[in-house]
């Protein structure tokens, strides 16, 4: 957690505003390296606390869910399905340590919408991290979405092609052959179906 941590906080410092955001940051992460029950019990009550800044909660979410205290679900899959991408990133590291049985339906949800494709890159990474029974139809349900010409959301469709590839389930093969048609597509298409022997 250490280096994901340290990303996250140096990012969050510099959106903070005021003394008071910087004594309230200070007061989080002495929280967050106590690592004790009364201080997990004092991160879970920011998640609930009225007119606590979103960088607030997310330091307290991502220090729970690292923890595998599974209060911080709620407030990750929210981040998850955030606009801000690095948001999401931050999100999906925790919920993949959480260890909350929730959290590959709650992927797939994200995944598999298609009003919400644009943030769906890092839902499908974390489905593939899981390699939990949703998985995998998740994922084919999503790359049959996207094999549309000039799908602007190519990169969500590769995440697609490489989370197969590294679940290995034969299930892909007929929407990873059609990937394999789709040029920004095709080169991964093809690792993958060669991982499962075709």
């Amino acid at each position: 957690m250490e280096e994901e941590f340290h990303e996250l906080t140096d990012r969050v410092r510099a959106e903070l505003r005021s003394p008071d955001d910087l004594a309230a940051y200070e007061r989080l992460l002495a929280l967050a390296r106590k690592n004790t029950p009364a201080a997990r019990d004092e991160l879970a009550r920011m998640l609930v606390a009225v007119e606590r800044p979103l960088w607030a909660r997310e330091i307290a979410a991502f220090v729970l869910g690292c923890a595998g205290d599974k209060r911080a679900f709620e407030t990750l899959v929210l981040l998850l399905n955030y606009r801000e991408p690095v948001r999401c990133a931050t999100a999906a590291h925790a919920l993949g340590r959480l260890g909350d049985p929730r959290t590959a339906r709650a992927a797939a949800a994200l995944a598999t919408n298609p009003l919400r494709t644009a943030y769906a890159l890092h839902p499908v990474r974390l489905l593939a991290e899981l390699r939990a029974p949703q998985s995998v139809p998740a994922l084919i349900a999503t790359l049959d979405r996207l094999l549309t010409p000039n799908t602007p959301y190519w990169r969500v469709a590769l995440a697609c092609v490489e989370g197969l590839a590294a679940l290995g389930d034969r299930r892909a093969v007929p929407t990873l052959t059609a990937a394999a048609a789709h040029p920004r597509l095709a080169a991964a298409a093809a690792a993958a179906l060669a991982r499962l022997g075709v």
